[in-house]
């Protein structure tokens, strides 16, 4: 069971989730539990960093940020006390999570769980801190970036053997688009690996993208749920079991999108191979993630190229600095900070000729400009300008019949959570 910040966010909000962890413990189960730092927590250790320095040490802020889910666990091990369970609270070393020493993005290499199946052994609750663990090289504390409880959760329950991995939150599921952008978006009841992974590199927030890639890997079946009522939430499984669990196979399951993206434009670059290489080498060096990327061919043997990718906005300074780095590698390198990207994803697209036309219709009917374009088998992105990305979605949505008025009457109880679409 895995807890995020808004799920003990307060007094209330630990003891409710001390609450449903007793009583999966009552229910005959033997519960582990991954808690996430308080509420704004990590924001507001990162903001103490920044006072003190513009460029915190990042070893030092492994050590700072590891705090916070340490509090949440100890808080919650208190609650389970009061209530007759024995409970014991570890830190991520203490629980055996081994990672590489990249500190701030660490990565899990080994899960020596050995200290929780003693725990287990004796009848405790076992809480573990989430989003760290330990350098197998440094011996140091390391995290695991911005949703990383996720992870740690996913890689315990595969050691563990777990029955399955739930992840409350603050919404009820994964939805087929951002609730606040569009108000009829429905709750999928079940999605595959492989959706869920395209839609949390495209922007979906539920899930964080190295928890669904590690649990594909693993076989762990996770039960996205809400931290705040009793109901089902989203089951992310095989796209077999998926596809049992569904009525049909939709063509199109979700419409995802981010508007904090940047992009980076390099003009006049060498038209020879190695070049991309060794920009991208650099990047990679520098810790930075690249999603979209354009590179023009000279239509002239005596004309340059130019290349274009996006990243995330926070990492634009990082990343003009390496390529800055790499000297005359280009004549020039223009920046954009307000781009957005919308997708629409699903397993069914696949063997649906037309999605993409149909895309660049609906949008060009609003009157969006696409800048770039990326693909999959399962699923279409397109960049836009920021401040166009949630009337994208919305027209995608209700394009694609995504919504909870769109389900048929005949569907079996249940399917009123599935995205099932008209043809």
């Amino acid at each position: 069971m895995k807890f995020g910040g808004t799920s003990v966010a307060g007094a209330e909000q630990i003891k409710r989730a001390a609450r449903r962890i007793v009583a999966a413990r009552e229910a005959g189960n033997r519960a582990v539990a991954v808690l996430s730092a308080r509420g704004k927590t990590t924001d507001e250790l990162v903001a103490q960093a920044l006072e003190i320095s513009e460029r915190p040490d990042s070893r030092e802020m492994d050590m700072l940020l590891s705090t916070g889910e340490r509090i949440s666990c100890a808080l919650c091990a208190m609650a389970i006390h009061d209530m007759g369970h024995k409970a014991i609270s570890l830190t991520g070393s203490q629980a055996g999570i081994v990672t590489d020493s990249s500190h701030t993005k660490a990565r899990i290499i080994d899960v020596r769980a050995d200290r929780i199946r003693e725990a287990l052994d004796e009848d405790r609750i076992v809480l573990v801190a989430g989003f760290q663990g330990v350098s197998t090289e440094s011996q140091d504390v390391t995290t695991l970036g911005r949703g990383g409880s996720d992870t740690t959760a996913v890689a315990l329950a595969a050691a563990l053997g777990a029955d399955v991995c739930e992840i409350y939150t603050d919404v009820a599921g994964v939805f087929s688009a951002d609730p606040r952008i569009v108000p009829d978006a429905r709750k999928l009841t079940v999605a595959s690996y492989e959706e869920t992974l395209e839609m949390a590199a495209s922007g979906a927030r539920v899930l964080q993208l190295r928890s669904v890639e590690y649990a594909r890997n693993h076989g762990v079946r996770i039960h996205c749920r809400s931290s705040f009522d009793d109901g089902p939430g989203t089951l992310v499984v095989t796209e077999d079991e998926a596809e049992q669990e569904s009525v049909e196979q939709p063509f199109v399951t979700a419409v995802t999108h981010t508007d904090d993206e940047a992009r980076v434009t390099l003009t006049g670059i060498r038209d020879e191979p190695g070049v991309a290489g060794e920009i991208f080498n650099a990047l990679a060096e520098a810790g930075i993630n690249v999603d979209v990327i354009i590179q023009n061919e000279p239509v002239r043997p005596d004309e340059l190229a130019d290349l274009s990718f996006t990243i995330d906005r926070s990492e634009l300074t990082a990343a003009t600095d390496a390529i800055a780095a790499l000297g005359n590698v280009s004549q020039g390198v223009r920046t954009d900070d307000r781009i957005g990207k919308v997708s629409i994803i699903g397993a069914g697209m696949r063997s649906h000729p037309g999605v993409a036309a149909k895309v660049f219709e609906v949008l060009g009917a609003e009157e969006i400009n696409i800048e770039m374009i990326s693909t999959s088998p399962i699923k279409i992105s397109c960049v836009i300008s920021a401040d166009r990305v949630a009337d994208a979605v919305r027209v995608l949505h209700q394009a694609f019949e995504l919504g909870a008025d769109a389900v048929r009457p005949e569907d079996p109880a249940g399917a009123e959570h599935r995205p099932t679409i008209s043809s």
